[in-house]
């Protein structure tokens, strides 16, 4: 069955409230962690997320592709330099990769790009 890449984000943000309800500490560290990682240096927030596009790709995490196609489209990436991210991801990961690749990642760019336009 295909996935709804709208409700999986929406599933994985709620997961992420409803746990740093009652793991407070360990939320809060991680999140600190990631604003850290993302916030703008010698690399803009574009590239770092079309890096974690390739990345989820890599490692076939469904919700990491999910969420970070949401985030590099809302960072201003487009259409093309995500499927080229993730290109770089097939070159390591092989079918695998390119199996998320032309489903899930290519789903989740169909239904984000719209909020970004």
């Amino acid at each position: 069955m295909a996935k709804d890449p709208r409700q999986m984000l929406n599933d994985f943000m709620s997961g992420l409230e409803d746990l740093g309800k009652t793991n407070e500490a360990h939320m809060g560290s991680f999140m600190n962690l990631l604003g850290t990682a993302y916030e703008p240096g010698a690399l803009d927030v574009k590239t770092k997320e079309l890096m974690s596009v390739a990345i989820g790709a890599y490692n076939r995490c469904e919700y990491c592709i999910v969420f970070h196609v949401y985030k590099a489209l809302e960072a201003g990436a487009t259409r093309e330099e995500i499927l080229e991210a993730a290109m770089v991801a097939v070159a390591f990961g092989g079918g695998p990769s390119m199996a998320y690749t032309v489903t899930l990642l290519k789903k989740s760019i169909d239904t984000f790009e719209g909020d970004f336009k």
